[in-house]
């Protein structure tokens, strides 16, 4: 089909082009007519391997300090008022000539434009925006028409105070984002950017405000030299460039040359694919013109897939967060083309899917998929796969992973090239641009078909690059806009790279179309944003109204709220953080369950990693040889009512008895300087205990228990730290292999570690710990613990313990998804139903006991339900008078003879007379009151 596809999308090259078309032959090629010396022949300008062409050099790098405003007003933070006879100008160049030295008049000036200092004061939105910048002066441009304030964005330009005898006194470039959005933004909002479609008609269209010139380069296939080079024409009030081609022209490969001019470096034709590429040839040096909507495009019965009606609100989501490449690369029942590929998820009996499925049926809702945008990281073509070999504590597997870590096979994904293009690496044929959109959709479809929802990770809030770097899409087409900078105009980099401007009214439009593209073309379910506190709050909520707007269904959204960086505490603007997003309904990840339940925090110094125990690993029950000295049975009770907020959805205003006795909202109780409760509403806190960041909980419990617990009672605790999500109101969300004992060989950051340390089995024979030291970048500080760990036999999971875990897991989401008791949609419901006993200062901290009140409930399907959760390694007794005559059972999935755990059936009692409760060692149980009468309305669900 891809043959035939490029023959027909090709035969316009050799037919005669519309007058409109302007499309320029390789033997006839013009100069554009305003700018005659920045033509090229097609040859040397389409075709060059070099991304960029410096027209006029200007290598002077002078500090952005100032920032526009928008289009007439400027602000010089730190900077005082005019003395002595000073003035301030703003100097221009079209051609990149200026140079600025300190006392000496500036030289190449094209343009001098006096200012004058303003009285202010600034707008409540601009005081708003801006409120980050430090006091300093204001200065207002003359009047001058709307055109000529845009144009002055096409050049270079310094604003400088001078003195009397024309002498530069101060300079400093400014940042333009403020007149960018206030002179452009209004009308580009509107555009749609990238490839269009119209009747027999597709149109290009990019946003280059700051550009002179935009020329089209067409290629008739991913690897062939241009055939055609077309001038694009600019809109000046957007800023948007564009070309209208014939529709035969679908299929087609294209770059732009964008002329601009970049600071320190001058007047540059930058080679660039589109940032709203759809697709693209290998390794993302051509986008591709294709229409989504083309049936060409689409898996047979596309159009019919649906998801599963398994989620009425947010709450119902169980989610698996799953790699691509992981999910098969090490699976032989998929064959050997398809493994790690999209494809692998079409092979419905290999084992991968099996497991998939299996999870589904007990009561997964929701697949989340790391990055599958198009990443910078992985070579598309002729990537490597090393085959390492060791002993369980060598060096020589990580030596031999990071040896060629650069061109191998695997990466995470956090380093986005193209936000709306899919990854090419995990298509069968990298090269050809329609294999990875059709092969993704057959991916969504086929997961949709095993009964399971897809959602994406996406990383908006930094690029993998940014400047002039050959992998930098947005900033060579205009320079400092879509990036974060600080105060000198370099960079932030708080995120771990380049870190984007989504305050920025085109970078949120950039978010905003992607994720509504990602929805709508291929499907997806919800989405979870990577550092996500690294983006505005209004930005969030515009974007997830405007997508369900769009497609009339609900789209779950949740992310990372970690505060911290340039914009911490909404030095920039409101986040999109942990404590910002009350009352949205987007849900954000729970450290405080999270460290509670593991101990520690998620990324432990070497004196903490095994010191610093929790709820499940030991703390003050089971201390190891280094647990921390003077710990009581009141450090155990703190951390059980950490446990017991994460229970009750981490909600600020539910109110418990804690330790000391005193009844307190969870927003009062305090998580580091934070306070534990933080959220308005359930569908608001994400619950988890291993995500694909930092240790395996496997991995973190080879540390923190005791070196002699076995591998069964280990994984007995692993199902403890599952069944604490389970249990808990919000989200659930749990790393792809936690069910299986997952180890990456105590890797705690295996972003870039090769497949072998992210090896996934299922099999089920193997967890992978003791494969040798992981690499030494991220875990040296380490090696001397973990040279000692992994040869330890009691480490080993054996396939028993991965059975009894895999199992058990499946268990506990049967148990959940058989009652909205576990999964309540309000908070009004938390308050009301929920109670909690063995609580308060003479409690029994090693066992979390809570009653819920089903009645009256849609879905609940018991009138009571009474979770029981015994961390300790002997079994416990605990009474609540208020259970006293109920006459409570094991919940059914207990007493089903093929339960996995068989420690509640065997050896868990209730006494209804006293309300008294045995409960085992290690164990997590539930004990319900069917529904008696009819006000317990019964659950509409397919399962």
């Amino acid at each position: 089909m891809t043959s035939l596809l490029t023959r027909s999308a090709f035969r316009w090259f050799t037919s005669v082009c519309a007058g409109a078309c302007l499309l320029v032959p390789l033997a006839k090629v013009s100069a554009h007519a305003a700018q005659p010396s920045l033509a090229a022949p097609v040859a040397d300008l389409c075709n060059s391997t070099d991304p960029s062409t410096v027209l006029q050099a200007n290598p002077q790098a002078l500090p952005a300090q100032a920032h526009w405003l928008h289009g007439v007003l400027l602000q010089w933070p730190t900077h005082t008022a005019l003395t002595n006879g000073h003035r301030f100008s703003l100097l221009a160049s079209p051609k990149s000539r200026l140079q600025v030295q300190l006392g000496r008049p500036a030289e190449g000036v094209e343009q001098r434009w006096p200012l004058r200092i303003s009285p202010g004061p600034l707008s409540p939105a601009l005081r708003q925006r801006f409120d980050f910048l430090k006091p300093g002066v204001l200065l207002q441009m003359p009047p001058l028409p709307g055109a000529t304030q845009r144009d002055l964005h096409t050049q270079q330009n310094v604003l400088v105070e001078e003195d009397a005898q024309g002498r530069v006194v101060a300079a400093t470039r400014v940042q333009a984002a403020g007149a960018l959005d206030a002179l452009f933004a209004p009308s580009a909002q509107a555009v749609h950017l990238g490839p269009s479609f119209h009747g027999q008609q597709v149109k290009l269209a990019l946003w280059a405000p700051t550009a002179q010139q935009v020329q089209l380069c067409l290629y008739p296939g991913a690897t062939t030299p241009a055939s055609q080079m077309q001038v694009l024409q600019r809109d000046a009030t957007s800023g948007t460039w564009s070309a209208t081609l014939p529709a035969k022209a679908t299929g087609a490969y294209y770059r732009f040359a964008v002329t601009v001019h970049v600071p320190g470096v001058g007047l540059v034709r930058n080679l660039v694919t589109d940032p709203y590429a759809v697709s693209l040839s290998a390794n993302s040096l051509r986008s591709q013109i294709l229409d989504l909507n083309d049936p060409a495009l689409q898996p047979a019965n596309w159009m019919r897939d649906t998801p599963p009606a398994t989620v009425r609100q947010a709450t119902d989501m169980v989610i698996y967060e799953l790699h691509v490449r992981d999910f098969s690369i090490s699976d032989d029942s998929v064959p050997v083309a398809d493994r790690g590929k999209y494809l692998a998820f079409t092979h419905g009996q290999s084992r991968g899917m099996q497991h998939l499925k299996a999870l589904a049926r007990a009561g997964l809702t929701d697949v989340h998929l790391l990055p599958v945008f198009d990443l910078a990281s992985v070579p598309e073509t002729s990537c490597l796969s090393p085959q390492p070999s060791g002993s369980a504590n060598s060096d020589s597997q990580q030596a031999a992973v990071k040896a060629v870590a650069a061109q191998d096979c695997f990466n995470w994904g956090y380093d986005p090239f193209h936000f709306n293009a899919p990854e090419g690496s995990y298509a069968s044929d990298a090269q050809d641009g329609t294999r990875r959109v059709i092969e993704l959709r057959q991916m969504v479809q086929a997961l949709h078909r095993a009964g399971l929802r897809v959602g994406m990770d996406m990383v908006y809030n930094h690029t993998s690059a940014s400047g002039q770097h050959a992998q930098s899409v947005l900033d060579r087409i205009v320079p400092g806009y879509y990036q974060r900078l600080n105060d000198q105009g370099v960079v932030e980099r708080s995120t771990c790279c380049d870190n984007t401007a989504t305050e920025h009214v085109m970078m949120e439009k950039l978010m905003s179309d992607s994720v509504l593209l990602w929805a709508r073309h291929y499907k997806m379910d919800s989405f979870r944003f990577d550092l996500m506190g690294h983006q505005p709050k209004k930005a969030m909520m515009r974007m997830q109204q405007r997508i369900e707007k769009a497609l009339g269904r609900r789209i779950d959204f949740i992310g990372e709220g970690w505060n911290f960086g340039e914009v911490a505490n909404g030095a920039r603007f409101v986040q999109a953080s942990q404590m910002s997003l009350n009352g949205t309904g987007i849900g954000t990840f729970n450290d405080r369950l999270r460290d509670a339940v593991r101990g520690g925090s998620a990324s432990d110094t070497p004196e903490r990693i095994q010191a610093d125990q929790g709820y499940i690993s030991g703390l003050v029950l089971q201390p190891n040889a280094l647990a921390r000295a003077g710990q009581s049975p009141q450090d155990l009770m703190k951390v059980a009512d950490q446990v017991r907020a994460g229970l009750a959805g981490s909600l600020r205003t539910y109110r418990m008895t804690t330790a000391t006795g005193e009844p307190r909202a969870l927003q009062d109780i305090p998580y580091g300087t934070q306070p534990t409760g933080y959220v308005q509403e359930p569908s608001e806190v994400v619950n988890y205990t291993e995500n694909h960041d930092n240790l395996t909980l496997w991995d973190s419990l080879a540390f923190k228990l005791p070196r002699t617990t076995s591998a069964a009672e280990r994984a007995r605790v692993q199902v403890l730290g599952a069944a604490l999500v389970a249990f808990s109101q919000g989200v659930a969300y749990f790393h792809a292999g936690q069910d299986i004992l997952r180890s990456k060989s105590l890797d705690g950051n295996s972003y870039d570690s090769g497949d072998w340390f992210n090896r996934l089995d299922w099999t089920y024979q193997t967890n992978h710990f003791g494969t040798g030291l992981p690499p030494q970048q991220d875990n040296g500080h380490l090696y001397p613990l973990m040279c000692d760990l992994l040869p330890d036999p009691a480490l080993q999971a054996a396939p028993a313990d991965i059975a009894f875990a895999r199992d058990a897991f499946r268990d506990l989401l049967k148990i959940r998804a058989s009652s909205t008791l576990l999964r309540m949609p309000t908070a009004a419901d938390i308050h009301q139903r929920l109670r909690f006993f063995n609580v308060g200062p003479t409690q029994n901290p090693a066992v979390i006991a809570a009653h819920l009140d089903g009645r009256g409930l849609r879905g609940a399907r018991f009138d009571e339900m009474v979770l029981l959760l015994n961390v300790d390694a002997r079994p416990h007794s605990l009474s609540d008078a208020a259970l006293q005559g109920k006459a409570l059972q094991l919940h059914p999935v207990h007493r089903d003879p093929a339960a996995a755990d068989t420690r509640p059936a065997q050896l868990a009692r209730h006494d209804a007379a006293t309300g008294r409760f045995e409960v085992p060692a290690r164990t997590a149980l539930v004990y319900v009151l069917p529904a008696s009468t009819s006000d317990t309305k019964p659950m509409d669900s397919p399962k």
